[in-house]
Parts: C-alpha cells; sequence; structure tokens
C-alpha cells in the first residue's frame, strides 16, 4: 500500500511530488527546504540554522508517514557550498548522534530558491528502530 504525505505546498500539484511517500515498511522524504511557517526561506545565510530547519520539517513528515526519528537509515545533505559542511554536519549530529544513519554530504550547483543553502532527503525503514546496534569492531573495509 502506498500513502503519499503532503506538505501543503502549492509546488507539490504543479511538479507531481509528495514531501514524503510510505510504501509497506519504506518512507522517502524528498529534498527538503529550510521553509518557514509563512514559506519564505529562513536564516538566511545560516547554514546551521538552516539545516535544523530541513531536518525539523522532514522528521515532522517521517512521523506523519507512520515511522519513527530512529527509523531513519538514510540521509542526504545537499549544499551548494562544500565549504560549509562543518555547519551542516554540526545540526545533523544533534539529529542524529544516536541514531547514526548512513549519510552522505554533496554540493550541488544551486536550489530553487538562491537563499537556500542546503537542501535533505531521508530514508526509513519502520521498524528498524527497535534495536540500533553499532558495531564494534569500527573497522573499515
Amino acid at each position: 500500500m502506498r500513502v503519499n504525505i503532503s506538505s501543503g505546498s502549492p509546488l507539490e500539484t504543479e511538479i507531481g511530488f509528495s514531501r514524503a511517500v510510505r510504501a509497506g515498511p519504506f518512507v522517502s522524504v524528498a529534498g527538503t527546504a529550510p521553509i518557514g511557517t509563512d514559506g519564505s526561506t529562513v536564516a538566511i545565510g545560516d547554514v546551521y540554522s538552516q539545516t535544523r530547519r530541513c531536518i525539523e520539517i522532514a522528521v515532522h513528515a517521517v512521523v506523519e508517514a507512520g515511522a519513527a526519528k530512529e527509523d531513519i537509515v538514510r540521509t542526504r545533505v545537499m549544499l551548494v557550498d562544500i565549504a560549509h559542511w562543518r555547519e551542516a554536519a554540526r545540526a545533523h549530529g544533534e539529529a542524529f548522534a544516536a541514531i547514526r544513519p548512513a549519510c552522505t554530504f554533496m554540493e550541488v550547483s544551486g536550489f530553487i530558491d538562491p537563499d537556500r543553502l542546503v537542501e535533505i532527503e531521508f530514508d526509513c525503514v519502520i521498524g528498524s528502530s527497535v534495536s540500533v546496534a553499532q558495531t564494534a569492531s569500527g573497522g573499515r573495509r
């Protein structure tokens, strides 16, 4: 069974997308921008604060889809300037230090609104939060 989760953005219909989609135990959250409740970009010039807002919006979509924050297994952080990755990483670490999803930081050439410095995507598997196991070896392969 598929469930589309809407953010209420008028662009969803125009573009043909959903904020999140749940298909069985899987939830994918689309690229999420740092948008305020009034529809404008928040914290202009502040990668850390924009990242926090993106996470807040995307986690809300995860919960609305019936998943938990702890079910997030992968995140993608897209930045217009990779030199600011540590600012985004600080916000990501505050949100996910205990969960530790697979994570990728990447640089993109830009977003729809040039004031947006970051967007985030999530993938979730519902039920994966039952046991968060960390590898003891910490080894690399």
